[in-house]
């Protein structure tokens, strides 16, 4: 008798656990711990001084200005006042969460440019701590609600600041990888949330890739992050359209 009433209870906790990922955790706005607390801190001090007129927000691809692409920046986006929000790891609730918690408050600036929602691609099948360690799921259709979630918070907080809304950059070594499958998904859901006004959008992904799909590690080494020619290489695909956005 001991045994079957273990087994019920295992079989309501995985239930449970099976109902809890049934939500849509892309659009569930959760804070992250450690680093990550003093670095989005950072973007509240950054936000209540006002200055910047042209704001990078995403995960680590964007945070990575500071590292491979600090010679790209301080050359072409520096110049036009430009802050860096972005935080290695995030997915789309990170983000969410950001943005109902100091991120932006009392800045307006001309243009966020935007790309987010590899992690969420990337992060299925691990435990979500900040989910209360469910197995993480974000198809693309989760994803990308979670991105029109960001647009919407931002499109309330900053009315009359534009958006440029980047594609989620190719990942993995070629065109039949699974993770740069969802990310194409994505992309093609996204797209129609460019409205001609406040949201432009801008799928600069081939810019990277071989006219095979192949992923060269001489741009992204792991296939996933820039090196330095490959923020230079950003940087040249979309400097026009940030210069006549931010007009």
């Amino acid at each position: 008798m001991k045994s079957l009433v273990i087994s019920f209870l295992s079989l309501c906790v995985a239930a449970a656990g099976l109902a809890e990922t049934t939500k849509n955790l892309a659009i569930d706005p959760k804070p992250r711990e450690g680093g990550w607390v003093k670095r989005h801190e950072s973007f509240n001090a950054i936000s209540k001084q006002g200055d910047a007129q042209l704001v990078f927000l995403g995960d680590s691809i964007t945070q990575g200005w500071e590292g491979n692409g600090k010679e790209a920046w301080a050359k072409t986006w520096a110049p036009l006042k430009a802050a860096n929000f972005g935080i290695g790891g995030d997915r789309t609730e990170h983000v969410i969460w950001r943005l109902q918690n100091g991120n932006f408050d009392g800045l307006k600036p001309k243009l966020v440019v935007l790309m987010i929602g590899t992690n969420n691609t990337g992060h299925q099948g691990r435990p979500a701590v900040e989910h209360g360690g469910v197995v993480y799921t974000s198809s693309a259709e989760q994803t990308a609600e979670g991105v029109k979630m960001i647009l919407d918070i931002l499109g309330k907080k900053l009315p009359e600041t534009k958006v440029l809304l980047l594609g989620i950059f190719p990942r993995g070594a070629t065109k039949d990888d699974a993770m740069r499958k969802q990310n194409v998904a994505t992309n093609n859901l996204i797209s129609a949330f460019a409205d001609g006004k406040r949201v432009s959008y801008m799928d600069i992904g081939n810019t990277f890739l071989q006219p095979d799909g192949t992923l060269p590690k001489e741009i992204m080494p792991d296939l996933l992050h820039l090196n330095a020619k490959g923020y230079e290489m950003w940087t040249a695909a979309i400097e026009g359209k940030v210069v006549e956005l931010m007009k």
